[in-house]
This record gives C-alpha cells, structure tokens and sequence, in this order.
C-alpha cells in the first residue's frame, strides 16, 4: 500500500476543510450568495495580509498578480529597481521587460539577501517609480527583511511591490504598519489551496500611480476591479468552488492565529534545519536569512540530486522539490508552510534518511530524526 506525502513548496497539502468545500455544488457568481462568500473572502484576506487597504483576488497563478502590478503601476519608459537573488526575483525584470519598463537590477549572490542600504543607494541614483523584492525567494530558501527595505522607501515616490507568493501566512509580513505598498500572493502555499488564485493588495500610494498608468491592461486592470469591488463583484467570471474553498482555508488561519502560524513554520524550519546539519549536510542559504517557508540544501558530494528526489516520490511518496536553474541536481527543497505539522516533518526526514543511506551516503541512521525530535520536544 502506498501513501503519497507532499512537502513541496506549492502546491502545498489540501486540509480536510479545503477539500469537503471544494467538492460543494457550484453556485453561479452573479448573486446575492456568492456576493457574501466573496465578502468574507476578502475580509479574511486583508486578516492574512495585515492591511486594511484594497485585496482583489484574481483567477489565475500568482505570476498573473505579478504581471497585474507591473502593468497597473508602470509606464513604458519608466524606470524600476528589480531585485534578482534566485529564480522569482529576476521574474521581476522579465516582467518590467515585457511591458518595457527600464530595471534597474540589483543582483545578489544566490543564498543571500539584499540589504536594504542597497536599495536606498539604488534608489538616489535613480528615478524608480517602483522597487519590486521578493519576501521569500523559493529556489534558495532566502527570506527578505521587507521591514527595513520599506524603512528606507516610504519617504521616496517609489512604492514597494512585495513577492509573498511562498510567504503569506508563513512569515510575518506586517503590510500597513510597515509601509508596503502593493504585496502579491497565490493560493497554493500557504493559504492550503490548489493553484488558480492570486491575491494583490493595494494602497492608496500606489492607486496614484495605477491612475496614471498608461500600460495596456484589460483582463489585469485593477481599476476595473475597484469598480466591479463597489457592488461586491468581480469583472469578469471567478474561480467560484477556489474562493469558497478560500474561506474555509482562511477560517482555519484564524482559528490557529497567525502568530502561531509563524511559530509553527518557523520550528518546523528549524527542525529540518537540525536535521540536515545533524546529517552532515550543508544549507544552501546563509543562517542570517534562512526562510521559514522552506529549507534549501545542498546535495552531499556523490549523490545525484535528482535520483534521491526521484526515489522518494516514486518509491516512497514523500515529495519534495528539487533544484531550480543552476542547482538543479545540486540542491533539494523541503517546505514546512501551510498544512503541515511536525510528524510530516519527521516521515520526510526518515524517507530522507532511507533513501541517501540507500544511495551510499554513510551516517548513522537516526540522527537527523533524533535531531528534530529534539527541536519538536523544546
């Protein structure tokens, strides 16, 4: 008999809550009933996002709320700061350079952050209308200090366009308090939900610059979405059965609390963390910008990288990521966001531990377990 886990960083597990709501009869987007679904939707939304601004959920992946920021805020012609430290930050620039936005990039080793005197220094000598980070980069497991990023903004007339697609309601991401201006996330990390729902928020700092917009945008055009939002509505058909399965998924985040969310990915970090240290691997992102989202590590010397995932998922069921761009093969990635509690934790580490042993990666059998036991029972 074989059961399939699934600790990937998106899509992440499906709670029992989230799949009976999914399987509800269809109710048709135009009434009076779905109108009150959609409401507590958005309510429940501006909780996880820790704003009071503007949520507009959008059907389509997270990259579609990317494309929606970049095309509302900037002109052809304008200039943007874009941050690239992995796979998804330099999805930025793409995206600017779609639209034919001039990116003023920032690269950053791979496995580090950027600081935030960097992007001040890139701000004064430039005129960036928008800086656009990443608040969890999934192909290194860095995490952004988004907090003193927008310390250094908030004075200037850029806005601060925050990438929390693997971080919303895993890491803190205080929106208001700190000054961030647009934050773009998706439904399949950690809000527990299948793939098809990106999220944007807005402020009113960046509506002055969604006004003034002069990009081609229809099906994105967050200003059709303000309006359509005036009689509680969406402009154009949305992902009915995902926006009921939403509510049912932001209930059980509300229930738990997000400070204890944050708590509980953050141990589930570290005991994956203990473990692969514990196991004589090393971490692929540097200790002071580690994420709670998900743990990079470094495929130990003589193992390939893409049979020892291959081998979990295909003969075990425990699945997790591998590589992205330059590491594949040379990386793996195990998630500890979104449905997952510590006994998930510890059947990924033992198939871990079966299956480098099987390989021919020597270690005494039960370490890394017994190291994140250790975490767990602190």
């Amino acid at each position: 008999m074989k059961k399939n886990y699934l600790l990937t960083p998106g899509p992440t597990p499906l709670p029992p809550q989230v799949c009976e709501a999914l399987a509800r009869p269809i109710i048709h987007h135009r009434t009076p009933q779905f109108q009150a679904i959609l409401k507590e939707a958005v309510e429940g939304l501006k909780y996880v996002f820790q704003t009071k601004s503007d949520v507009f959920i959008l059907s389509s992946s997270g990259t579609g709320a990317m494309e929606a920021a970049v095309a509302n805020l900037l002109s052809s012609g304008d200039t943007a700061i874009t941050v690239e430290g992995g796979k998804f930050g330099e999805r930025w620039t793409e995206l600017c350079s779609a639209y034919g936005v001039h990116t003023e990039v920032i690269k950053v080793e791979w496995a580090k952050a950027v600081k935030a005197e960097e992007i001040e220094a890139k701000l004064k000598a430039t005129k960036a209308r928008a800086v656009f980070v990443t608040l969890c980069e999934t192909s290194t497991g860095v995490t952004t200090d988004i907090k003193s990023i927008a310390e250094v903004i908030k004075d200037s007339e850029a806005v601060l366009v925050v990438d929390a697609i693997s971080g919303l309601g895993v890491i803190d991401l205080k929106t208001d308090q700190w000054g961030v201006d647009v934050v773009i996330s998706g439904s399949q990390k950690g809000l527990m939900l299948p793939p098809g729902l990106g999220f944007i928020s807005v402020s009113q700092k960046a509506w002055k610059l969604i006004e003034a917009g002069k990009s081609p945008r229809y099906y994105f055009d967050l200003r059709t979405c303000k309006k359509a939002w005036e009689q509680t509505d969406t402009p154009f058909t949305t992902s009915v059965s995902l926006v009921v399965a939403l509510n049912a998924a932001l209930k059980m985040l509300k229930e738990e609390g997000l400070e204890n969310v944050f708590k509980r990915c953050s141990k589930l970090a570290q005991a994956v963390r203990k473990a692969a240290k514990a196991l004589g691997l090393e971490l692929f992102a540097d200790g002071s910008c580690a994420s709670d989202a998900l743990t990079a590590i470094n495929v130990p010397a003589g193992i390939d990288g893409e049979k020892l995932v291959k081998a979990m998922r295909d003969n075990y069921g425990v699945t997790i990521a591998g590589g992205q761009a330059q590491l594949k093969g040379k990386t793996f990635r195990i998630a500890t966001m979104g449905y997952l509690n510590e006994f998930d934790i510890i059947l990924a580490l033992s198939c871990l531990e079966k299956v480098l042993y099987q390989m021919g990666y020597k270690f005494e059998l039960g370490i890394g377990v017994q190291a994140a036991q250790e975490v767990f029972l602190k």
